[in-house]
């Protein structure tokens, strides 16, 4: 007896390998492992109560560099019709994730005591977070 296949309407569609929506999760995998970097480096200097150094500001930096690259690969994929299920959403996120680490950074270079350590770990934690929110929207969750 053979099985009998159906088409499920609720499965995600195949989506060939290398596409663009690879990209975005690599992306996504690799922005999440550096925040959790930066996180932990950022907690040890609270740990030390320590103030947040210019080499942790750097790490942010290269955190939002990956977040616009990012942001490049979604419009590419968006216009050529598999962006995200919900765009304003989506984007909406975006936006607030690439100014959460600046907003840390400007905060960490004003405050020199280790309460910039703690601020620099919430925003990498929150980056963390917001990318795997944005990546459950872009994948219509």
């Amino acid at each position: 007896m053979e099985a009998q296949v159906t088409h499920d309407p609720i499965a995600a569609p195949q989506v060939p390998p290398g596409s663009l929506r690879d990209v975005i999760l690599a992306l996504l995998l690799l922005v999440v492992a550096l925040c959790v970097v930066l996180a932990g480096w950022a907690g040890w200097f609270v740990a030390r109560n320590r103030a947040v150094i210019l080499n942790q500001l750097w790490g942010g930096a290269v955190v939002e560099f990956f977040l616009l690259v990012q942001g490049v690969v979604a419009i590419v994929q968006g216009a050529g019709g598999g962006g995200a299920a919900d765009p304003l959403l989506f984007w909406g996120y975006y936006a607030t994730t690439l100014v959460i680490l600046p907003l840390a950074a400007a905060w960490a270079f004003a405050e020199r005591t280790k309460w910039s350590s703690v601020v620099l770990l919430a925003a990498s934690v929150t980056v963390a977070f917001l990318e795997w929110r944005m990546w459950q929207i872009w994948m219509g969750a």
